[in-house]
């Protein structure tokens, strides 16, 4: 899913790639007190490597996971600001950023984390992924102060003819930091080679700057424990710990199960669907909000369309599948309320973003359910359907031929995403499109998004909340500097949308894209941002169809008490381990017996 925000799109959605052995020796039954343990719905499939350079490592190696690997900053959604972690401060320059380390920062090994160690993990680790985007943007990345005793001062140099600070911030809460004195000698081993360093699943005591390590794994869970020698229960927390000795992600096959289990308080805390949520109040399950929509919106589900693949090339098909959604039946029925009505376009109309929506560019651009408008758009594509005793039998072109059936793919086991496929087809059908679900294993889907194999997929552009949105939505839509043919693997724009030299590309919205990270005046930014919202209303090269919360937050009281909520927001909604929410560790406490 992007650049690889898109391909860690979904962070709670872990890959499957077989089986593998087991990690250490399995812990007997006595070892995790419940009244020490805290126990997440976060993963997902069986553990297969905790290699932070995977496109999907598992828990607690996945982007925005913070226990054992960190990011120099956090990003705050609810305060739209950066927070320290590994670094204590940055300044923005036209032409670089700089970031001071934070002097306490050390290695869950002891050794003290230093300029070398950033400077090796983009000059040397990153380097050599495969579509990592920092090197978009990124000149080089150099040490200021290499004379002292422990350099502690760096500058991210951006790209003189490409420069983007609004993603180089993102990447800096995001990608993780790592131990040069650990990953030189591993990629050394390695010749250099991408392919072979991932081979290495550092499944082994790995070594990382957080406050929990990795204790053991099996195809059942994963469980971290906690490093009392953590440098930041210093530097943040006044020299406490964090409350949980052991964490414990279970590891189940399905939303309903993680909903089941929460209910129970098999699990305290839950970053995955669980619908009717009012419904599990009586059971102590709680959320962000008491009321709807319960989770803060900040994410749109959308479903890419694979321009490449005809008939989705024709821009009035693209529009008569818009037009043929029930928005309001995904919002009530599928994602069970959790959403604010839903408008037209890219751009979300609250929260930050609120100020570059315009209500009138939506009625006058936008696609919204009205199947005769569908039916309108088909016509004027040249497309006919063909009914029998009410039922659509099939799609005909300009030509007469007949249009082979078109699928929407999704994760089986997803149940909100299963129900809006469901609906989408529904309507669909009904318009006269000849479309069908395809749900598929995580696996499948996985290996589909990025090399377009695929009609329409579900994905949720710009996941992870970052300093770069809304921007890097649209980049992950419609930037045509990603573009891939079909079969190679892309990093955004996975739809292959506004191919560069083709009789459709349109220059403008690239133009677009790179004018926007170095505005600073709000008029003109949002100028610019309202006409690349109408250009994506008028071409709809994807189908955005609801609000999500960035992530789900549900969580349960029964062992555990201390979660923020709205009532009492001193952190924002991330389940434990989940970018800033890995602070909620150090305000946990067991709950009293009743």
């Amino acid at each position: 899913m992007t650049t690889r925000s898109v391909v860690h799109t979904l962070s709670l959605a872990l890959a499957l790639f077989g089986l593998t052995g087991c990690g250490p020796a399995k812990p007997g039954a006595g070892e995790f007190p419940r009244e020490e343990t805290l126990l997440l719905g976060i993963a997902w499939g069986e553990p297969t490597s905790f290699n932070p350079l995977l496109q999907n490592p598992n828990w607690p190696a996945a982007q925005n996971i913070t226990a054992l690997y960190q990011p120099l900053f956090y990003f705050n959604q609810e305060t739209g600001g950066l927070e320290p972690q590994l670094a204590a401060a940055y300044r923005q320059f036209p032409d670089r950023i700089e970031v001071d380390l934070h002097p306490g920062a050390k290695w869950n090994d002891g050794t003290p984390v230093n300029a070398n160690d950033v400077v090796f993990t983009y000059n040397r680790l990153y380097r050599i992924v495969p579509g990592f985007p920092s090197w978009q943007y990124l000149s080089e990345v150099r040490v200021l102060d290499a004379d002292a005793a422990r350099p502690l001062k760096v500058a991210f140099m951006l790209q003189p003819d490409n420069a983007n600070p609004l993603m180089v911030l993102q990447w800096l809460t995001l990608d993780f930091i790592l131990p040069a004195h650990i990953w030189a000698p591993a990629l050394e081993s390695s010749g250099g080679s991408y392919d072979e360093l991932v081979k290495n699943k550092f499944d082994r005591n790995p070594v990382g700057s957080g406050p929990y390590r990795l204790h053991s794994f099996s195809a059942e869970k994963i469980v971290l424990q906690r490093d009392d020698n953590y440098w930041g229960n210093t530097a943040y927390f006044e020299g406490r710990l964090p409350a949980p000795r052991f964490i414990i992600a279970p590891i189940y096959k399905s939303n309903d199960h993680y909903s089941m289990a929460l209910q129970q308080g098999r699990i305290d805390a839950a970053n995955t669907f669980i619908p009717r949520i009012w419904l599990k109040a009586r059971k102590g399950v709680r959320t962000w909000f008491d009321a709807p929509p319960y989770f803060p919106p900040g994410s749109i589900p959308t479903a890419l369309i694979n321009v490449k693949r005809p008939p989705l090339d024709n821009v009035h098909l693209r529009r008569a599948l818009a037009f043929a959604i029930n928005y309001d039946d995904i919002r009530e029925l599928a994602v069970s309320g959790y959403s604010l009505p839903f408008e037209p376009g890219l751009i979300l109309p609250f929260g930050p973003e609120r100020r570059y929506f315009s209500q009138e560019d939506a009625l006058n651009y936008g696609t919204r359910f009205d199947p005769q408008r569908a039916k309108d758009e088909l016509k004027a594509g040249g497309f006919t359907p063909v009914f029998q005793d009410g039922e659509l039998l099939e799609l005909r072109d300009r030509e007469g031929k007949r249009v082979p059936t078109m699928f929407v793919q999704s994760p089986t086991g997803w149940s909100d995403w299963e129900s809006i496929v469901r609906i989408m087809v529904r309507g669909m059908r009904e318009a006269g499109i000849d479309v069908r679900e395809r749900f598929v294993d995580a696996t499948t889907y996985y290996r589909a998004l990025p090399v377009g194999d695929f009609d329409l997929i579900l994905t949720i552009p710009s996941q992870i909340s970052t300093p770069a949105e809304p921007w890097s939505r649209f980049k992950a839509i419609v930037d045509s500097g990603d573009w891939a043919p079909l079969g190679e693997r892309a990093y955004s724009n996975m739809g292959r949308f506004n191919q560069r030299g083709s009789p459709d590309y349109v220059p403008r919205i690239d133009a677009l894209l790179s004018r926007i990270p170095l505005v600073t005046d709000e008029a003109e930014l949002t100028s610019l941002y309202r006409e690349l919202n109408r250009l994506c209303m008028e071409l709809q090269p994807a189908l955005p169809l609801v609000y999500r919360p960035k992530t789900f937050y549900a969580f349960t009281s029964k062992t555990w008490q201390g979660f923020p909520t709205s009532k009492d927001p001193f952190l924002p909604p991330n389940i434990p381990t989940e970018g800033p929410g890995t602070r909620i560790l150090w305000n946990l406490r067991p709950t009293p017996p009743r």
